[in-house]
Order: structure tokens, then C-alpha cells, then sequence
């Protein structure tokens, strides 16, 4: 019962170096489903007896993982009764989650009262034909600094708002001298539409082009594109991670850079159609980060797009990190890509 008495303690799961143990009471063990057997889809993960009524699952994890976790009795999901930390999956459920020994949310989520802070303005656009609904939000953010700035489009822009606490990265970043001043355009995502417009879609360039740089160049202090063509940043996760290369490669002239978070580069076995812009077209002069966990389905889809833009000559910064498919992850990479492309300015 030691380890009983250890998991009601210390909580779950527990963590010795690079060994993790996951610990269950009950007449009957749950399925373990996680970042690291990918999830429901993946091999499952069965925990096995240590003692009347007690199950365990012990794995080795790198030293920095960032891990979220769910059991299944029955394929209803059941609560870790030892482990209080929880997190949305972004579809309506929750896991629980832990760090490694080496791993910490990024510091850059914290507000520093003190300092100059940005401020974020709420927009309703219309625009018939162009996304679904004809109507989206648009979160606008005005960095603390009076001098011009590039535009940063953000797509689901309500989760890298509320879940990534993205415009208090930038403050930081800001703050901190480690990126140029840098304003965002934090775009709503269509909802149940949200797959087919960022499929690669058309429309949604042409909704940018025609409805939000508009916006956005009204209210916000912007460089000139005619003068500095290229200078504006797009940046989306998963099939918005892949919409964020696509609109860069579509439109090199207005966004010279795109920051791809676990980039849906291929939908099951087929390949994307940024592929073809990639290996078929010309090069254009982007400047590209991408990001990927180690613990999920794109990772190799990742892998492959990096080496495909480096042999036809794109500059590309591409990371792993330990982690899975969720925003927890991609807030503790964004600002590294963000540091890469929007460098402060000699």
C-alpha cells in the first residue's frame, strides 16, 4: 500500500526522474489514454495489478514533457482523484495534466502590472459570401508603442487570446526587448466550419484581404505594405497552423512571415495542396517557423514539410518539443517563433 498512501500524498502521477507512474484505487482498472499513445486513436494503455484493488502504468518520459492524460471505465472518462489539474481539450472535455522535473509553463503568460501593456479591441465584420455565417470576430490588438508596427493574423484568435494569453506573451516580448513592436489581428474561427474554411480556402484569404486588413490598417498603427511589402506575420495551430503557411505562400507580398504550430500538413494519408506550392511553385522570400509535439499524429507530416521548404530553399526554424496537440504546448513554443521572426529591431 505504499504506493497508495505515496499517490494520496503527493498526488498523481508520480514522477521519479524520468519514470512515471500512474496509480488507480478501485475493483476495476480504467484504460489510460494520453499525449503519448494518442489518445482514443492509439495503442491502448492498460494498468495492471500492484495489490488488491490497485493498478498501476509506469513509463519513462523526457526530462521536460508537458503530458495530459485521461482514464476511461466504460469509454466514459473518469477523474484522476489524486491529480486536481485539469485542462479543456478544446472539444468539450477535460484532462488532467502534469510537467516533467525539466518542464514549466513559460513565464511570458504572467502580467507584469507595472509595465506598458497593450490593449485588445473587440470587431464584428460582416462579409456575405466569404466565411460561414457572413459574420466573425475579430480581436485587435494595439501594442504599447506609438511608432508603426507589422500585423500579425492570427487564426482561432479567441483560443491564442483566452487559452495562449498571447497578447500578454507579446507585452512581454515587448517589454522585454526581444521582439520588435508588433500588433495582432486576433480572428475568430468559423466553428463547426472551421475545418473546410482553414482547408486551405480561398474565401478566407479573400476575407482577410478584403475585410480584415481593411480593419485593421484603420485601427491600428500599421507599417505600409507598399513600403515594406512582406512585413505582416500570419500564425495558426493545426489546420490553422497549415492555413498559416498556405496564406504566406499565396501571399508572400503582404505576409513574409508564417509561424506554423503542429501544422495539419496532411489530412489522413493525403497530402495537402501546400505541398504543391511548395514543390511545384517558386520560392518566395518567407521567413518560417514550425513547431511540432512529440507526442502526436503530425509529427512526422512535420517533419516531412521542414524538409521539403529547406530543399527548395526556404529559410525555415523548425522545433520538437515534448509534448502533445494543444494549446499549452503551443503557448510554451509561441514565443520562441515569435522571437525568430519579429527579431528587435539594431
Amino acid at each position: 500500500m505504499h504506493i497508495l498512501s505515496h499517490a494520496q500524498t503527493h498526488g498523481t502521477p508520480l514522477i521519479e526522474g524520468e519514470q512515471v507512474t500512474f496509480v488507480w484505487a478501485g475493483p476495476v482498472a480504467p484504460r489510460l489514454i494520453a499525449d503519448f499513445n494518442d489518445w482514443e486513436d492509439g495503442e491502448p494503455c492498460y494498468l495492471t495489478a500492484a495489490g488488491p484493488e490497485l493498478w498501476t502504468y509506469t513509463l519513462t518520459l523526457p526530462h521536460a514533457a508537458y503530458i495530459e492524460y485521461a482514464y476511461l471505465l466504460d469509454e466514459k472518462r473518469q477523474p484522476d482523484p489524486w491529480n486536481r489539474r485539469i485542462t479543456s481539450n478544446g472539444m468539450g472535455k477535460t484532462n488532467h495534466y502534469f510537467y516533467m522535473p525539466g518542464g514549466a509553463p513559460t513565464p511570458l503568460i504572467k502580467k507584469q502590472r507595472t509595465l506598458p501593456a497593450g490593449t485588445v479591441n473587440r470587431h464584428s465584420i460582416t462579409a456575405p459570401d466569404m466565411v460561414a455565417d457572413n459574420k466573425r470576430l475579430v480581436y485587435l490588438y494595439h501594442p504599447p508603442t506609438a511608432t508603426p508596427t507589422p500585423l500579425l493574423v492570427v487564426f482561432d484568435g479567441w483560443d491564442y487570446y483566452r487559452r495562449a494569453k498571447l497578447p500578454t506573451i507579446v507585452d512581454n516580448l515587448i517589454t522585454e526587448e526581444r521582439i520588435r513592436p508588433l500588433s495582432l489581428a486576433l480572428v475568430q474561427n468559423g466553428g463547426q466550419a472551421r475545418f473546410i474554411e482553414y482547408a486551405c480556402s480561398e474565401s478566407v484569404l479573400g476575407f482577410l484581404v478584403h475585410y480584415v486588413l481593411p480593419l485593421a490598417q484603420q485601427e491600428l498603427n500599421l507599417l505600409d505594405l507598399k513600403a515594406h511589402p512582406g512585413t505582416y506575420g500570419v500564425l495558426g495551430a493545426s489546420m490553422g497552423g497549415l492555413l498559416a503557411l498556405y496564406t504566406a505562400l499565396r501571399m508572400p507580398n503582404i505576409f513574409g512571415h508564417s509561424l506554423s504550430q503542429s501544422g495539419a500538413f496532411r489530412l489522413g494519408d493525403y497530402p495537402t495542396v501546400v505541398h504543391n506550392l511548395v514543390s511545384d511553385g517558386p520560392t518566395h522570400p518567407l521567413n518560417i517557423w514550425m513547431d511540432v509535439g512529440l507526442f502526436e499524429w503530425l509529427l512526422e507530416p512535420n517533419r516531412e514539410m521542414a524538409a521539403l521548404l529547406r530543399k527548395r530553399g526556404y529559410s525555415v526554424q523548425y522545433h520538437e518539443y515534448p509534448s502533445g496537440h494543444n494549446y499549452p504546448a503551443w503557448r510554451n513554443a509561441v514565443g520562441t517563433g515569435l522571437e525568430t521572426l519579429f527579431p528587435p529591431q539594431i
